[in-house]
């Protein structure tokens, strides 16, 4: 399994990140940053499966694509935003993860305008 992989590669480079962090610590952030790289490709592959499984539940549930995309695109938005807080945080830069994540809320507010608009379209059919 992957995450075994991943698991002990975070292991490693932890270990390495200990020892050089005092007398490199630019090279312990960026081997973090590689370290962040790598997961993040390894688990890309991964997140396609999905993707497709949930087309396909669209399609028979006839959900239309596009709210289908853009949730998936808020799906993604979360969890890139994430990440990438999580990586500044690391290289001990709270002050812009905190701006990070403040972005990646406005977008999904954005991105989430269209289905909530049609929620409260669809809730005023329903009421009498």
């Amino acid at each position: 399994m992957e995450i075994f992989q991943i698991i002990g590669l975070g292991f490693i480079v932890t270990l390495l990140i200990l020892v050089i962090k005092q007398q490199k610590p630019e090279f312990a952030v960026q081997l973090s940053l590689t370290l962040a790289t790598i997961v993040f490709l390894m688990i890309l592959t991964k997140l396609t499966v999905i993707f497709d499984l949930f087309r396909d539940l669209a399609q028979r549930a006839n959900i239309s694509q596009v709210y289908l995309n853009t949730i998936l695109k808020i799906i993604g938005i979360a969890y890139v935003t994430e990440f990438g807080s999580q990586v500044c945080k690391d290289a001990g830069e709270s002050a812009v993860a905190g701006k990070i994540e403040f972005a990646g809320k406005v977008m999904i507010m954005v991105m989430a305008v269209p289905i909530i608009a049609l929620a409260l379209q669809t809730i005023s059919k329903l009421a009498p």
